[in-house]
C-alpha cells in the first residue's frame, strides 16, 4: 500500500494531483512511464502516467480527472491515507536523445501533467523545449507555472479565448511552426481527438510526431488485450509496446471507435457511485 504524502485539488471537484510515497517506483521512473493503481481490493485497475518523480524523496506525482467510479474514489482519499495497489513503472520510457531544433510538447487536459515529465526529460538532456498547452478556458489549464519554470517557451491556447491563443492547440502549433521552421519533434499527450488532430497537422509537414496512448489500458501487462491498437497496419499493445507510438502510423479511426464502446456502462457505474 502506498501512502499519499500530498493531495492537491487543482480544479475543484474535478482534477487532483497526488504525491505518493513509492520509493521503488521513483528510483526507476522515467518520462513516459506509467503506473497501474487500484483503490480497493474489489476495485478496477486504471493506468495513470507519472507526471513527475523525485528519487531522493522516494515519491511520484500522479494527476487525474474525475471521470468515473475509480477516479471518484481516488479523489476522496486524503493525505496520510493509502492507495491499495500502485504498480510500476510500466511501459517504455520516452525516447530522449539530443535534438537539433525545437522539441515541441503539446498537451491537453490532464495530458499536460504527463507531458510535463517528458518535457522535463528533454530539458535535462539539453534540448530546447517549447510547450503548447490547451484547455476550454483559462481556469482549466494545468501545470502552466511548472512548465514556465522548466521550458524555453510556453504557449497557451484556450477555446474561449480567455488566455493566450483563441482556439485549439493545433492553432497555436500552426502559428508557432510558421515562425519556427526548425522543429525536431512534436510530442502530443491528451485526449485522443487532440492527439489525432496534432498528428494530422504535422503529417504533411514531415515532422516526427509521438503520441501517448495510455488511456486505453486495462491490466497494464499485455494479458487482457484491451489496449490493442493498430500501428502501421500491425496490432500492437499500448501497455507493453508503448504507451508512445508514431502518431502518423496510429489508426485513430479504429482507436476512437473502440474507446466509445463502453461509454454507456461507464456512465451507469459512475452515476451509481458519485452521489454516495
Amino acid at each position: 500500500m502506498s501512502r499519499i504524502v500530498l493531495r492537491r485539488e487543482i480544479i475543484p471537484g474535478k482534477v487532483y494531483a497526488l504525491v505518493v510515497d513509492a520509493p521503488h517506483i521513483a528510483a526507476k521512473a522515467c518520462p513516459g512511464h506509467f503506473v497501474m493503481l487500484r483503490v480497493s481490493e474489489s476495485g478496477e485497475r486504471i493506468p495513470l502516467t507519472i507526471a513527475d518523480a523525485d528519487p531522493a524523496a522516494g515519491t511520484i506525482t500522479i494527476v487525474f480527472v474525475v471521470v468515473g467510479t475509480t477516479t471518484w474514489l481516488l479523489a476522496r482519499l486524503q493525505e496520510g491515507e493509502r492507495i491499495r495497489d500502485v504498480c510500476g513503472p510500466l511501459g517504455h520510457p520516452t525516447h530522449i536523445v539530443p535534438r537539433e531544433g525545437d522539441v515541441v510538447c503539446v498537451g491537453g487536459g490532464t495530458g499536460i501533467a504527463a507531458m510535463h515529465h517528458m518535457a522535463k526529460g528533454h530539458v535535462q538532456m539539453g534540448n530546447r523545449v517549447t510547450a503548447i498547452i490547451g484547455a476550454r478556458s483559462a481556469d482549466l489549464l494545468l501545470f502552466e507555472d511548472e512548465l514556465r519554470r522548466l521550458c524555453h517557451k510556453v504557449i497557451v491556447a484556450t477555446n474561449d479565448g480567455s488566455k493566450g491563443v483563441h482556439g485549439l492547440v493545433t492553432d497555436a502549433l500552426a502559428q508557432y511552426i510558421a515562425q519556427q521552421p526548425h522543429i525536431a519533434e512534436v510530442i502530443a499527450v491528451g485526449p485522443v481527438p487532440m492527439m489525432r488532430a496534432v498528428a494530422e497537422f504535422t503529417r504533411p509537414l514531415g515532422i516526427p510526431t509521438v503520441v501517448s496512448l495510455n488511456a486505453i489500458m486495462v491490466d497494464g501487462i499485455g494479458m487482457c488485450g484491451a489496449c490493442r491498437v493498430r500501428v502501421a497496419g500491425e496490432v500492437r499493445f499500448s501497455c507493453v509496446d508503448g504507451p508512445e507510438f508514431d502518431g502518423h502510423a496510429v489508426d485513430f479511426e479504429e482507436l476512437e471507435a473502440r474507446l466509445r464502446a463502453f461509454v454507456s456502462q461507464e456512465r451507469q457505474s459512475y452515476g451509481c457511485r458519485c452521489h454516495v
